[in-house]
């Protein structure tokens, strides 16, 4: 690969990670948030299933909250331009309100479907765009020795959530309605909105140049394409993530309709693979001082394509959660050693430009994948519907294996 030239303006000064207090209240904010958001990935496909019983229409949805991925090259420049800690905010109370209207409305027994796609669509704009901008503002709360590890316990948080979450949802929707699920997700986000508010950041050390918006996407887009690490991390996430998206789109539906679970045991199965995310998210830095970013990437995506077609085809409620922890894990271990890498190689002014763009290239798939998901699971059932997101995941992990990604250890 060569000399890896490292530009990512995280910032010395910072305090180190033990009293970095305005990194642990990012992360604080973004455990209630991810929280909610798992009540809220339960709730919507059961809603939508009391609504109109049809996987058709969860495609639908879930291709809605995905299409604004094709808008991801426009928001990295917003995240560029203006203050990243006001647009984190902005955010939060804007998917708080729509999540609390859909989820009274619903209640209330007035919720119509049209109604819920529109959501969909604005929830996902919004998610988007914060994820984006939290994604640009970490590297300037921390030292650049530190950017690992925030990375690395961000996911952890995220992975925690999605173990705890899931199994306290599946009660609260079993024992009252989805529709308390997602008030609980709006409240969330307004308590992640206080913790943002609360974090005092520093201008930037490079003032954003007054170009027109389709050149500084042309830079993003540049400067992706010629940073070979960055470029093939991409060009492999852009079909795994056309797998995982089939899977992700009809697991509810497929554990709820075709193997017949409760509410209770689909939350119970979902907080155990959190549980084993939680310790490959915090393991992956132990695992980058020892191997290549290669290698840990190729041998995740081949054991996680791999345990999604073994989930696609077993009945047993031990075997699906087995299969469900591996997949997690290895998506746990993926996910900080790929963030840590863009923003290691990307300066701060191209930050939010260049995980947009990111996005985009990995991400255009998504709501092909999502409307794929309920088309096929119509025809030929979500098993094997399930089964041809796992091979494609499986064989997108080879492109990991390109000489950009062998340098064992990458430190700045």
């Amino acid at each position: 690969m060569g000399q890896v030239e490292y530009q990512s303006q995280a910032h010395e000064e910072n305090p180190s990670f033990k009293v970095n207090y305005p990194v642990f209240r990012l992360m604080g904010g973004n455990f209630v948030s991810f929280f909610g958001d798992q009540i809220y990935l339960i709730a919507i496909p059961l809603i939508v299933l009391a609504l109109t019983g049809s996987p058709f229409i969860m495609g639908v949805v879930a291709a809605l909250e995905r299409l604004p991925i094709l808008l991801q090259p426009f928001l990295g420049i917003v995240a560029d331009r203006f203050d990243r800690r006001k647009v984190l905010m902005v955010c939060d109370a804007l998917r708080g309100t729509v999540v609390l209207i859909l989820g009274v409305t619903y209640l209330t027994g007035n919720l119509p479907i049209t109604y819920l796609l529109i959501g969909a669509f604005v929830i996902g704009l919004l998610s988007q765009l914060y994820n984006t901008a939290q994604f640009a503002i970490l590297p300037r709360l921390v030292r650049p020795s530190d950017l690992q590890l925030a990375n690395s316990i961000n996911s952890g948080i995220f992975q925690t959530s999605v173990f705890i979450a899931p199994g306290l949802g599946g009660i609260l929707i079993a024992a009252y309605d989805p529709g308390y699920a997602l008030v609980i997700n709006g409240i969330s986000f307004f308590a992640a909105l206080l913790a943002v508010s609360s974090i005092k950041l520093s201008p930037p050390e490079e003032k954003q140049a007054s170009t027109g918006w389709m050149l500084q996407i042309k830079e993003g887009f540049r400067f992706v394409i010629q940073t070979r690490p960055i470029l093939f991390t991409n060009l492999s996430m852009f079909l795994s993530i056309f797998g995982t998206t089939i899977l992700l789109t009809l697991m509810v539906f497929h554990l709820k309709d075709t193997i017949g679970l409760t509410a209770g045991q689909i939350g119970f199965l979902l907080s155990i693979g959190g549980l084993g995310a939680v310790g490959g998210a915090l393991a992956s830095g132990f695992f980058r001082k020892r191997f290549s970013y290669g290698n840990i990437l190729f041998t995740a995506a081949l054991i996680g394509g791999g345990s999604i077609i073994l989930f696609a085809y077993v009945q047993s409620f031990v075997l699906l959660v087995v299969a469900n922890a591996i997949g997690t894990v290895c998506a746990s271990i993926q996910s900080p050693c790929i963030v840590t890498l863009r923003q290691l190689l990307t300066p701060d002014r191209l930050l939010g430009r260049v995980q947009a763009t990111s996005r985009f290239m990995t991400w255009m798939l998504m709501p092909v994948g999502a409307f794929s998901a309920g088309v096929l699971a119509e025809y030929i059932g979500t098993s094997m519907t399930i089964a041809i997101g796992g091979m494609v995941t499986l064989i997108a992990g080879f492109l990991y294996l390109h000489p950009s990604l062998r340098v064992r250890a990458m430190h700045p």
